[in-house]
């Protein structure tokens, strides 16, 4: 019997799960929606000590207004840590609904307060638009943090797939801006690396499953406008091209073991640490890309949340 990489737990799911394998302009619609689809059939706890808003706040020099969505305690938040979230979804597709689940755990566990950021998709507004969006959401939270109750001092921030590699470009912008003081940088499985699976070839193993090389390349052209592993990509657009990491804020970085972009996500991690940034990794063993969004109440996801979850604590000083 041959060998089957991907731990127990995870391996029913396959049949039902969205894959975005053959992503193109044709197929990008029904993507999207597929996408939102599997993530509404998704349960999820109520969290009634947890309250949504949504707004919009000021967009870029020219741009419009960002579109967000602010979860905070309904009891007991002054003075909170903040979290600005950046949704997955490859930068062209989703909505700060496919990690409503995620915010709205976190803000229950540890009394922090959630902007989400609603940014623009490629192709149809390709880079800067979606990271200066993010840096937009950080500049405002910071600007308002008296009415939204919030420390200023501690300003995380954090995504998971696409957003967690705008956050990692978001980290870069904010200490080369110097406007924002960002205090941490929550990496869940990053899209670091737009040449993954098209000029740098990971494991034949990995990005079996969900996100694939297909689809990595589709997306990275898309937002890019141009071929991904082309010459002269800004560190801004994919954060593995950055050449100085030093003085960025330390970071957690969260990926499985059959994730496309394993590979990228342990290099940019030591590439961190060799910069003298404190670093904090988890490898969840027989894991694929967004294992824990549908499959959040498995063992190997416990243990993946727990260890992010631990990571915001110590981030934000919480008891």
């Amino acid at each position: 019997m041959p060998h089957n990489p991907v731990a127990p737990e995870f391996r029913a799911a396959l049949k039902v799960l969205p894959s975005f394998d053959g992503l193109s302009d044709q197929t990008l619609a029904r993507t999207r929606e597929a996408f939102i689809t599997a993530i509404r059939g998704v349960r999820v706890a109520p969290y009634p000590d947890v309250e949504v808003k949504t707004g919009a706040v000021p967009g870029p020099s020219g741009a419009p207004e960002v579109p967000v969505v602010i979860y905070t305690p309904r009891t007991g938040h002054d003075n909170a840590p903040v979290l600005v979230y950046i949704h997955s979804g490859g930068i062209v597709s989703g909505t700060p609904e496919v990690d409503d689940a995620r915010c709205r755990d976190l803000v229950n566990e540890l009394g922090i307060v959630i902007v989400s950021v609603d940014y623009r998709l490629a192709p149809e507004a390709p880079y800067p638009a979606a990271i200066e969006d993010c840096y937009a959401v950080l500049k405002w939270v910071h600007a308002n943090a008296y009415g939204l109750s919030i420390d200023p001092a501690r300003i995380a921030i954090g995504g998971d797939s696409a957003g967690g590699g705008l956050t990692a470009c978001l980290a870069l912008m904010a200490r080369d801006r110097a406007e924002v003081p960002v205090c941490f940088q929550l990496l869940i499985y990053p899209m670091l690396d737009d040449r993954t699976g098209t000029t740098v070839m990971p494991a034949s193993e990995l990005g079996k499953y969900i996100w694939t090389r297909s689809a990595n390349h589709y997306a990275w052209n898309a937002y890019l406008g141009q071929a991904p592993g082309s010459e002269g990509v800004s560190e801004y657009a994919a954060a593995f091209r950055a050449t100085d990491l030093s003085g960025l804020p330390p970071a957690y970085i969260g990926v499985g073991s059959l994730d496309l972009f394993l590979d990228e996500d342990l290099d940019y991690a030591k590439r961190l640490m060799a910069a003298g940034i404190p670093t904090e990794v988890c490898v969840i063993p027989g894991a694929y890309h967004v294992f824990d969004v549908f499959i959040p109440e498995a063992p190997l996801s416990t243990i993946f949340r727990d260890s992010y979850f631990s990571a915001l604590k110590r981030a934000f000083s919480l008891s």
